[in-house]
């Protein structure tokens, strides 16, 4: 003990009174007023608990009663989230969020002194300006969250500010499953869900789980880190997958706002880092091939464009990357680009885009094979599908040779030549997206691309 006197701080407590609408899940806000703290700021019904006769669940009761006008029954009181928080000022407190759905009374303004409006807005639309503090509870109660740490810095804004968003989400024990709205949105698609296994990629933005229904299904629910990604997956799904038959999962429901999908599981384990005989090997590869082609031929084609836009972000991407290239990877680099302002274009088919063996399954039993991941898939050459992959094949002319078997043709050199450009710039976004994001697995990805494409002029 170092003889200083214990550490004391307030208790407050904060009402989420929650209805269902038609914009969705709403809540019950209030915006302060007067010579009070936070004035004109958006705030729940909240305040201090009187003392130590109180506890907080009568605390809540009667700042509902007092601010709103509300009754709540004590057995309607649900606990939603606790927030360590610390203001600007340096002061500390922990505030106990309390979820209420049920209640008497017609919610309004009670103390016009201290609050002047008070309605209902949606979970997913907070009105500005907020308080930091409440929107931190309300942050953590939307992800499924149950605590969350939300120290302000001095000199940071009262109002919620997204530049200066302290709020830090504190997992719970067994807690692996996605946030309440995605396990709503995914038992209305399919009913209830008794376990949720976390299987995203261990990489930034990767939120993937399989979901066992209660019936004994079981599915993939995926939320995806961009509109984009959303839009393209879903879009594919609906479009051209299907096409594809059993080979790849079956879109069940998608939810815009959530950016979430649900999708039926294909069986099968992943041929990343998967070892196999050799005449098993080069038939999957001949399987990869040929699952190529059917995505190639899913829909119909479209004309090459007269000056394909190859380089793109091209050039910031080699500045990012430059520390970690090789001795002349930069010049040889600038030499292919200077080739390839002038390429030709290719007709563009349905790709996968991210058509790797990480995101294709080998079920043994059966010799199928499947394809997953469809959220980078758009229009493009057809030899785009090839450019992750070609890293399987490095160093194994007859593993390549067993894909284009497969594939029913080998390449054109054009599309050799556009192979070449699209797995150079791949690897440098690689290279440069790795070392940023602390993956070292992309950055040598792209350092063996460099190097085969600097030791044969091809991937």
């Amino acid at each position: 003990m170092s003889g200083q006197p214990r550490h004391q701080e307030p208790v407050d407590v904060h009402l989420i009174l929650r209805r269902d609408a038609d914009v969705g899940v709403e809540v019950l806000l209030s915006r302060r007023a007067g010579p009070v703290y936070a004035s004109g700021l958006w705030h729940l019904v909240s305040g201090h608990l009187d003392g130590p006769e109180e506890d907080v669940v009568d605390a809540l009761i009667r700042e509902a009663r007092e601010e709103a006008g509300v009754t709540i029954d004590p057995a309607e009181v649900r606990f939603a989230v606790a927030v360590h928080h610390r203001s600007p000022g340096g002061a500390s407190r922990t505030g106990m969020f309390f979820e209420v759905r049920t209640w008497r009374g017609t919610p309004g303004v009670r103390e016009p002194a201290v609050c002047d409006r008070m309605g209902w807005f949606p979970l997913d639309a907070l009105p500005e300006p907020m308080v930091a503090y409440c929107r931190a509870g309300l942050d953590t109660y939307r992800s499924g969250q149950m605590m969350a740490v939300h120290f302000q810095e001095p000199g940071d804004p009262i109002a919620y500010s997204p530049a200066a968003d302290r709020c830090r989400p504190v997992p719970a024990v067994g807690t692996s499953g996605p946030d309440a709205r995605v396990r709503e949105f995914t038992e209305q698609a399919v009913g209830r869900i008794t376990d949720w296994t976390d299987t995203s990629w261990p990489r930034e933005g990767s939120q993937v789980w399989r979901a066992h229904g209660a019936e004994g299904g079981v599915w993939f629910v995926k939320v995806h880190p961009s509109d984009r990604f959303h839009r393209r997956e879903v879009d594919a799904y609906r479009d051209w997958v299907p096409g594809l038959g059993t080979a790849a999962p079956r879109l069940v429901a998608a939810e815009h706002t959530l950016r979430a999908v649900v999708i039926t599981m294909v069986p099968g384990r992943s041929l990343r880092g998967a070892v196999h005989p050799p005449a098993e090997q080069l038939l999957i590869f001949r399987r990869i091939g040929q699952l190529a082609a059917a995505i190639h031929r899913s829909a119909p084609s479209h004309p090459a464009p007269a000056r394909p836009p190859l380089l793109g972000k091209w050039e910031r991407h080699l500045a990012a990357a430059g520390s970690h290239l090789a001795p002349g990877d930069e010049e040889f680099l600038r030499a292919m680009a200077a080739n390839a302002a002038d390429a030709s274009g290719l007709e563009s088919v349905p790709t996968h885009g991210d058509f790797q063996l990480r995101n294709l399954r080998w079920d043994e039993a059966t010799g199928s094979l499947y394809v997953i991941d469809f959220e980078r898939s758009e229009q493009g050459p057809a030899v785009r599908d090839f450019v992750r992959l070609s890293d399987a094949w490095g160093g194994r002319p007859d593993l390549f040779a067993a894909v284009m078997d497969g594939y029913g043709r080998q390449l054109t050199p054009a599309e050799e030549e556009h192979l070449a450009v699209l797995s150079m710039l791949d690897a440098v976004s690689g290279i440069q997206y790795g070392a940023a994001h602390e993956d070292p697995e992309l950055v040598e990805r792209g350092r063996r691309t460099l190097a085969r494409l600097r030791a044969t002029g091809r991937p």
